[in-house]
């Protein structure tokens, strides 16, 4: 990941819907969620929900599935590793003991 897509994920992020969205999409794994569920899950107009999704998948933390009328919204893992990769991409300086207290942190229990 470049200084360029990490500061469009950033910007994405910046928002306080958009980021729980982005949460949300976390927690629903693999299944995703419609645009209507998220929408209904945070109390969002389906217009307002439109425009954040847009702006996610845009900035490569989610992508979307069309399922027949319907759209379906995942969280992109790999978009979403690219940017821990560049948070952390120096942060050792060759001491791996010193990122080791943050990567406990990030692995699932």
């Amino acid at each position: 990941m470049d200084n360029n897509n990490a500061l469009k994920a950033f910007a994405a992020l910046s928002q306080p819907t958009r980021l729980d969205v982005f949460r949300l999409l976390i927690k629903a794994g693999e299944a995703g969620m419609s645009a209507g569920a998220i929408s209904d899950s945070l109390g969002v107009r389906q217009n307002t929900m439109s425009a954040n999704l847009s702006i996610l998948a845009r900035s490569g933390l989610i992508r979307n599935e069309r399922e027949g009328r319907s759209i379906r919204y995942f969280a992109d893992m790999d978009g979403m590793r690219a940017l821990l990769g560049f948070l952390m991409e120096d942060c050792c300086g060759g001491c791996p003991e010193l990122c080791q207290p943050v990567l406990d942190e990030l692995v699932c229990a």
